[in-house]
């Protein structure tokens, strides 16, 4: 068997699975696959940073920890678009509605692409005192604010991207996105340490044995690197033409859902319908970003070095997780087809399979993430305090890894039958009343009177192992209920509502002027 024969075997398109007939364990993994491998390859985008930023200096590592979680709350203050988008594609796909199924992304798009700018300019003009409230040291507080003004000012890129992915998701393709990715993440590796170190001092000439080339190159340019901001520039570049090419597949419409320029014109009436889905999954994307940087506010009360072993160690898990996330999403799609095509068991079914899949697997990634901490650590940075916290981090969460596998397969189904607040409400006890509070008391740099002795930063560690078994918990037990079936998947203002509204508006508007 050829190599093209295995991959085709494994990557089955959209056409050649069914998500609402026959069995549910091959589809959900057809789907789920290619979600898992765009999801670590865009977090290469993140771990190319952390490697080559930790080899440029301790304080580059640590403006990075404090600036990831902005990016990451710039996003998830958008990120209810693209999620509300990709539950409109999927149900009306599995209502077999072809043409709202084409106005609803061309419409996500449109909003997406506004949100961006002004969540953008926004997050530009506030970086500097955002990143101060989160107690950056001085030493670190300009470079993550170069490195923030420069995703600020590209996030539409960013965000259209985020956008082509959640579409072609909805719609059931997810190996379109997941070859785009990996073009770009290519791409983004290869710019990195170029524009952060530069001709000089670059450790890759170094570790190819090119330190002639790279002395005749420093001579002929004089460029020495832009340090932070060059991962930014590398990120926003990659984003960039990764967003193009989405775009250009979607207008083509041979793959995936097509969106229209007509279809485009903003529509205020399916905005209120974008919003109410996507809210709710932006609250929860945000309360998610929330507690990583109001978490890091605890993190900052201790040293750099705790705060540089805390980024590395939300970044690991941010890699250990994309199975969890990726069979989030292939539920979120299946239990919206489902619903559109009228089978509720079907799509409680796939929700259960998948905790149960998701729990075993990333138990037995715990297992050999507690046993390889040290090394794991290590592979980002040679500060043996560092490897230290983060090895004593990983290790403390690590045996709690299968019960995040449980709350995003719950929570997923939640989103594709238009409960997003549903899943919001989980994710915010989880983190906002359960981590944070959970953390906070183990700690306490103040005086706050528990009748037991306060910790070292050990407790956040806690903090972190303690909400992920209560979200599992909650998030399985509020699915059992069963609130999420009743859900009214395919109402709501579709292309000819929009134009009759608009010119409902007209109307109202020229009597008024008479």
């Amino acid at each position: 068997m050829g190599l093209r024969s295995r991959l085709s075997s494994v990557f089955k398109g959209r056409e050649e699975f069914e998500l609402t007939e026959g069995s549910i364990g091959k589809p959900l993994f057809y789907l789920s696959l290619p979600i898992v491998i765009t999801n670590l390859l865009q977090t290469a985008y993140n771990l190319a940073d952390t490697f080559w930023l930790g080899q440029y200096s301790t304080e580059a590592l640590a403006a990075i920890s404090f600036a990831f979680p902005m990016v990451f709350l710039l996003i998830s203050l958008g990120m209810g678009v693209s999620v509300a988008g990709s539950v409109l594609v999927a149900q009306h796909t599995g209502a077999e509605e072809e043409a709202e199924a084409e106005y609803a992304a061309s419409q996500t798009v449109t909003f997406a692409a506004i949100a961006a700018l002004l969540l953008g300019g926004v997050g530009y003009v506030f970086v500097g005192e955002f990143l101060g409230l989160l107690g950056a040291s001085p030493d670190v507080l300009p470079l993550a604010t170069s490195y923030m003004e420069i995703i600020a000012a590209g996030l539409v890129f960013m965000f259209g991207f985020f956008v082509f992915i959640s579409l072609m998701r909805g719609y059931g393709d997810t190996i379109t996105p997941m070859l785009v990715m990996l073009g770009t993440v290519v791409l983004n590796i290869i710019l990195d340490p170029f524009l952060i170190f530069g001709f000089q001092a670059n450790p890759l000439f170094t570790m190819l044995g090119l330190g002639g080339l790279e002395a005749t190159l420093l001579s002929l340019t004089g460029y020495t690197g832009s340090g932070v901001g060059g991962a930014a520039y590398a990120t926003i570049f990659s984003r960039a033409v990764a967003f193009v090419v989405g775009l250009a597949i979607m207008f083509r419409g041979e793959r995936g859902v097509e969106i229209h320029l007509d279809d485009m014109v903003p529509n205020l009436s399916y905005a209120r319908r974008i919003v109410r889905i996507g809210v709710p999954a932006s609250i929860e994307g945000t309360g998610r970003s929330l507690s990583v940087n109001l978490m890091l506010v605890i993190v900052g009360f201790f040293s750099t070095t705790v705060v540089a072993g805390y980024g590395i160690g939300v970044r690991v898990f941010s890699v250990i997780f994309l199975p969890a996330i990726a069979v989030a999403r292939g539920v979120e799609t299946m239990t919206g087809q489902n619903l559109g095509a009228g089978k509720p068991d079907r799509a409680a079914e796939a929700a259960r399979l998948a905790g149960l899949v998701t729990f075993g697997v990333l138990s037995a990634v715990g297992v050999v993430v507690w046993v390889a901490a040290a090394p794991i650590a290590a592979v980002f940075t040679d500060d043996p305090e560092v490897v230290e916290v983060t090895t004593q981090f990983l290790r403390y969460v690590a045996p709690t890894f299968g019960f995040i596998g449980v709350m995003r397969a719950y929570t997923g189904s939640f989103r594709g039958a238009s409960k997003t607040l549903t899943a919001a409400a989980i994710s915010v006890l989880m983190l906002g009343f359960i981590r944070i509070p959970v953390a906070y008391a183990l700690v306490r740099p103040g005086n706050v009177g528990l009748p037991f002795a306060p910790m070292n930063y050990t407790g956040i560690w806690i903090g972190f192992a303690v909400s992920n078994v209560i979200g599992a918990v909650l998030a399985y037990l509020w699915y059992q209920r069963g609130t999420w079936r009743d859900a009214d998947v395919t109402g709501g203002p579709s292309a000819a509502d929009g134009a009759e509204g608009d010119a409902e508006e007209e109307l109202s508007a020229s009597m008024v002027d008479d």
